[in-house]
This record gives structure tokens, sequence and C-alpha cells, in this order.
């Protein structure tokens, strides 16, 4: 379906940019030698296996420096693997590489560990450990399993609040974090809570820069170090609102793609993905299945990188309107796609071939459709799902016709906690249930407009609940009879500490379309 090359970053075509010239030598391979911690941004785990997972550090002594301060050299790593926090189990050790052309971070591919339990993880450079990261390995088909904690993130602007989410995460117990976009953002705030580094990001070592400001964040780097992730990414990586090779702003599209290659390489550098999502040609390749034993499909979506534009965006920007759909003729048009072909045939397949007790969709936007207009005619926000009608209808149908378990969307992006039905006539209390979405508000960026929240509560047949005003996670628990999902939130997160109250308590019931109320 799509080259899955690891890059180099194919032909420094992209300039300026700072990536990878194709035709780079393999830089030398150095013993490690550093008189400061290289272990600043921790440790972090992701996508498990039967048999391994994926560990990750980034070598990085100074936070302002274009190479982190590392050098140009490739740097040895050890890691050591053991079934206990002590270390006195040790199970797998060795030697990997910390590549200079990927700011020096490790992507390490575990393999050979058993199935269904947890490891303790850590680096060593030189004479300096990492801190101890705990990971675990998926059970096998058929395998006991307890029920599984899922948090889920979305949208943390560093200046614009603190992470108290991911603190409360590790108080209330979580096995998995889903992030699903607005990692960090490329601008900064007219009036920030507690500020990063200035300017918005156009080149690599911009992106490289801001991604080790906030991963420097304690809460984040605990969280990252405590169990897997999975994520998927939404604009503000790369650029507010863009959409497939389009940017927000038309002046800018002359070097927008080249840009994005250079966006799509450091959130690479920083996340424990493996290294075959970085593609040749600056692509990514995020959308994947994971699959926990017999309970749980975590299909991951990418709903930014394959999109059409955004229909009848307002002049002169090419992004996110608000629009009268009586007034834009290409609202309808079925060529239009969310996805892009050849990811909405992997759904289908994925969905129809899943054998799992659940099946979660864990997508960046908001899925559900509400009218904001209170009169008659019909005002929808085009960067999400609403803006992309045939496309959105199309993924109804292939979850309907799928036969895939006990299906459930998860979102993000709106700074809001939604939880609702989806229907195929959204408007129609006898269309049927195909499935339900529950939407996380944000890590820390500010909230939506009320009258936005307001035409959510005004959808009294589909939607359960809808608040834009707390800062919070989603959390999540499968079992096979049923999932419980707790909307989290907390009145502020502009000072260092802060109260969580759970606002809303749901729950899907196996084999049972629908939410109910706790």
């Amino acid at each position: 379906m799509i080259d899955r090359r690891v890059v180099l970053a194919s032909a420094l075509s992209l300039g300026g940019l700072g990536l990878v010239p194709a035709a780079l030598a393999t830089p030398r391979l150095r013993p490690a030698a550093f008189r400061r911690d290289p272990f600043l941004l921790g440790v972090a785990s992701g996508y498990p296996q039967p048999h391994g997972m994926i560990l990750w550090t980034r070598l990085i002594v100074d936070l302002l420096s274009p190479d982190g301060g590392v050098g140009p050299d490739d740097i040895e790593v050890g890691f050591e693997i053991a079934m206990d926090p002590a270390f006195r189990h040790t199970v797998q050790t060795g030697l990997t590489r910390a590549e200079a052309v990927f700011a020096h971070s490790v992507h390490l591919e575990v393999r050979g560990l058993e199935p269904g339990r947890s490891y303790y993880y850590r680096f060593r450079a030189g004479e300096h450990r990492s801190p101890v990261g705990r990971t675990w390995t998926s059970p096998s088909v058929g395998q006991p399993q307890l029920p599984l904690r899922i948090g889920v993130a979305s949208c943390q602007h560093y200046e614009q609040g603190y992470y108290h989410a991911y603190r409360h995460m590790l108080e209330t117990g979580v096995d998995l974090i889903a992030h699903l976009g607005d990692y960090i953002y490329e601008g900064n705030t007219a009036e920030p809570v507690r500020r990063h580094d200035r300017g918005e990001c156009q080149n690599l070592a911009d992106y490289r820069l801001r991604y080790a400001w906030y991963r420097s964040d304690p809460a984040l780097r605990d969280a990252h170090a405590a169990c897997p992730w999975v994520m998927t990414h939404d604009d503000h990586e790369v650029d507010n609102d863009y959409a497939g090779e389009q940017s927000e702003n038309p002046g800018e599209q002359p070097t927008f793609v080249a840009r994005r290659a250079a966006a799509y390489q450091a959130y690479f550098e920083h996340m424990p993905l493996p290294r075959e999502s970085l593609l040749t040609g600056g692509g990514l390749q995020l959308y994947r299945t994971l699959t926990v034993g017999d309970l749980l499909g975590l299909h991951v979506l990418d709903t930014r990188q394959y999109r059409s534009p955004q229909p009848c965006p307002a002049p002169p920007r090419q992004g996110g309107s608000r629009v009268f759909v009586d007034t834009c003729p290409s609202w309808n048009d079925a060529a239009r796609s969310m996805l892009g072909q050849t990811q909405e045939g992997w759904l289908q397949q994925q969905l129809r071939e899943s054998r799992t007790r659940w099946n979660l969709l864990a997508q960046s936007v908001v899925f559900s459709l509400v009218d904001e207009d209170p009169g008659p005619r019909q005002l929808h926000w085009n960067d999400s799902w609403a803006g992309y009608p045939a496309a959105r209808l199309r993924l109804l149908e292939a979850v309907r016709d799928s036969g895939a378990a006990n299906p459930v969307i998860l979102g993000g992006d709106i700074h809001a906690f939604i939880a609702a039905e989806q229907r195929i006539d959204a408007a129609d209390s006898g269309s049927p249930i195909i499935t339900s979405e529950l939407v996380t508000t944000s890590i820390s960026s500010g909230p939506p407009p009320q009258r936005v929240i307001d035409a959510y509560n005004r959808d009294t047949l589909n939607v359960h609940y809808a608040d834009g005003s707390h800062r919070g996670y989603l959390w999540l628990q499968l079992s096979p009879q049923q999932l419980e999902a707790r909307m989290i939130g907390f009145d502020s997160v502009k000072e260092p500490t802060a109260t969580a109250r759970t606002l809303a308590n749901l729950r899907i019931e196996a084999d049972r379309r629908g939410l109910q109320k706790v």
C-alpha cells in the first residue's frame, strides 16, 4: 500500500528545512562520554506486541542547542530489560545506536519477550543511566487478562497550562495512554501561563527544540515512563488547520511540503514509534492496529496527512471555518475524503477481520454531527468530520457492515468532553445507533466558544454529555462485559496544583449499542 522503508529523508530537495541529505555517509559510532546527564527527556515505550514493543529515548544535554549538545557522531547506547524494577532478573541486555541523523533518538524494536507480562527497562550512555520505565507485552489470543485501563489525551499547549492530567492518570492507574494529537503547538500564546521558546516552528531545528521543551516537562516525562503509549497527530504538530499538503495560509504554500516533512521527522524522533513509521518522501505511517489479546483492537487513524482540503473556507485562509451548508457547492462531494482512499480501505479490512471483544477507533477530530445554527439553516465546522459528510457516511457504513464487535470512536481536538451516539441519520430517532463517540477535552489548551457546546447540548437525541469548561482527560476501563468511561476534569490548569473531579461517568455494555449514564 505504502512504501514503508525508513527514510534517511529523501533528497533534500527539501532544502533549507534541515532534513537529512540522502547521500550523507553514516557517521562514526563513538562510545558515550557525557559530563552531564544525557537523559533529560526520559524514556518511553509504545505499541506493545505479544513478544515485544518499541523502547525510546533521546540523548540530549542542552535543550537549546540545535544538536542537543551531543555533537555530530552516532553514540553507543546500552539497554537492559528486566522482570523487576531493581533489575535483579534481567532478561535482555545489549547495545544500540543513537543516530545523529535522528537527533540522537533511539527506537529500539524489542522482540523475544514473553506475552502478557510487565517488564522494566533502562538505557545507559557512558556513566549515566536513564530513569527506569515500565512497559508490558500484549497477551496472546486466548490468554487470560485483567481489565485494561486507558488514558486518552489531546491538545496540550505548554504555554496555556500545566499537565495535571498526566499526574492524575498515574494516581488513578492506567495501563496504556492514547494521545490523539496536538502533542505540541507550533506557535505561541499571547498571555502564557508558562513560556517556551519563542516564534513559530518552520524548520527541523525549530520543531526539535519545541519537542525537547515539551518532553522535558516532569509530568509528561513520568507519564511516558509509566506505561506504553500509542499516538496519532493532528494539525498543530505541523501548522494550524493544514489539510494534506495544503497550508492554512496561501502565502506559505510554496514551502509547506518541506515544512511538513521537517515536522513529521521531528515527531518521529520524539515518539516511541517503529522505525518504519518515517517514510521515504517525507511522510509518516501512523495508522495501524494495536491488538491486545482477545479484548481490544485499537485502530489508530490519521485524519490529517491524507485528507482533502476543507470545503468553502473563509478567505484568505485555507483552513477551518464555520460554513452554512447551503452556501457551499462542494460540501457533499463524494470524492472528498478525511482518511484518503488507501486508509479507508485499510480500515474496512481491519474491522472485517477483527476478532476482539472491543474495537476502538482512535482519531483526532470530532465525529459527531451537530448543527451549530439554532435556526433553519445548517452550520458546521468544516475542519471536523462534519465538513466531510460523504466520508463520514462511508465510515459509519463500514463500521455497520463489518460485523466488528462493540465499535467505539475516540476523538479530541475540540477542547471539550462530548459523549454522543452516531446514527446514519443523526436527526432520525428511528435510525439505529451504529457506534458511540467519546471525545476527550484538552490537557491544557483553552476552551471552545460556549455557543458550540450549547449546540451539542441542544441535540437531546444523540448527545449524552458536553462540557467545554474543564481541561482534563478521558479514562477508560475495558472488560469483556463493558466499557466504563470517566470524564475527569480540572477547574483550572493555570496553577501548579489542581484538584480533579469526575464530571461524567458512562458505560457501554458489550453487545448492546449505546451509552448509559452511571
